[in-house]
């Protein structure tokens, strides 16, 4: 309960100077927030060409003092980002693409994630389309508190409003993640990892020479990103590393799958495809799935039963529970012998 209690107030103070900065510097809401989280990392308030005003700026520190985040976990952290983030949703009007992964599929993936990596030396984590970090931080408090060693996790986006606050967002939270501003299908700055999670875009991408490049491209006209993604993904992956992604249930299921399909069963293993609780979504257009790839490699095999289903409503607990237990179940009997 504490805990919800330091989530309330380091949103109120978080919602706060994000309002006053948004109208002192006559800003969105997001480049605000970016403001003020920059402003309780460096413990004062930047004040350029005289904005904010003295006024403003005492208001600020007044507030600043009343949040004692260095003391707070980072899923209370997180959570009070999330709260403010949701904020920016309705003031900013941001596109479906930007918003961020909710809590509930962030942890199931989190969850999933844990099992496979539980008690490893080191763990290199990373999220080919990063956004505010809402889904990679929440899955690093998971692994921290299984992996036995150290943990590198980077993150990659294009948008740098986005970055911008997964920096924010993982400061705060006192987790190190490396961010890297690029479009994550050019060649990756970063090193090879154990483990990708994202919630992959839905759409075009717009690049059709850079799409060539890849073998899920279209053959005519613009290619899926969230194709592309998956085949660079699994491109970035350690022999026998995993990606967990959240993608359309309707993935396979479209015209241009056919390649999609290709790619999967030449280049990667197929473990698991999840469909999420209908009732997360407005519309079955919407739904989403959570999709388990493995890369050959390091004694690891395609699974004899791939571990495929829908989650339970949430407001069905037992239901719900019992499927977890069935997830764990398969995971130990099929994954974990080759990942040990």
């Amino acid at each position: 309960m504490l805990s919800q209690e330091q989530t309330e107030a380091l949103f109120k103070v978080l919602d706060e100077s994000t309002t006053i900065l948004q109208t002192a510097l006559k800003t969105s809401y997001l480049d605000a927030f970016i403001e003020t989280g920059d402003n309780l990392l460096n413990g004062r308030v930047q004040v350029e060409d005289g904005q904010p005003d003295e006024q403003t700026a005492a208001k600020l520190t007044t507030l600043y003092q009343g949040a004692d985040w260095q003391k707070m976990t980072a899923e209370t952290v997180r959570r009070a980002v999330q709260l403010a983030m949701l904020k920016a949703i309705r003031v900013d009007d941001i596109q479906a693409n930007h918003q961020l992964t909710p809590d509930t599929i962030a942890y199931i993936m989190g969850y999933l994630v844990t099992r496979l990596e539980k008690g490893k030396k080191h763990l290199s984590v990373l999220d080919l389309t990063v956004g505010t970090g809402n889904l990679l931080t929440a899955v690093l408090s998971q692994l921290k508190e299984v992996v036995a060693g150290d943990i590198s996790a980077y993150g990659v986006d294009n948008d740098d409003t986005m970055l911008a606050i997964a920096q924010t967002s993982s400061d705060l939270q006192q987790l190190p993640v490396e961010l890297i501003h690029q479009d994550a299908l050019e060649r990756l700055l970063v090193p090879a990892s154990d483990l990708i999670v994202a919630d992959l875009p839905i759409g075009y991408y717009p690049i059709d020479d850079n799409a060539a490049n890849f073998e899920t491209h279209a053959k005519s006209g613009h290619s899926f990103v969230h194709h592309l993604l998956l085949e660079q993904a699994v491109n970035q992956l350690n022999p026998g590393g995993v990606g967990v992604f959240l993608v359309p249930t309707q993935l396979f299921q479209t015209d241009e799958a056919k390649g999609l399909l290709k790619w999967a069963a030449q280049n990667a293993y197929l473990q698991g495809l999840l469909n999420l609780p209908s009732e997360l979504f407005m519309n079955a257009n919407a739904q989403k799935a959570i999709l388990i790839l493995q890369k050959p490699g390091a004694g690891a095999k395609q699974v004899e039963q791939v571990m495929l289903g829908e989650f339970p409503s949430f407001k069905n607990q037992s239901a719900f529970q019992k499927f977890v237990a069935e997830i764990v179940q398969w995971e130990e009997q099929n994954l974990l012998t080759d990942r040990s």
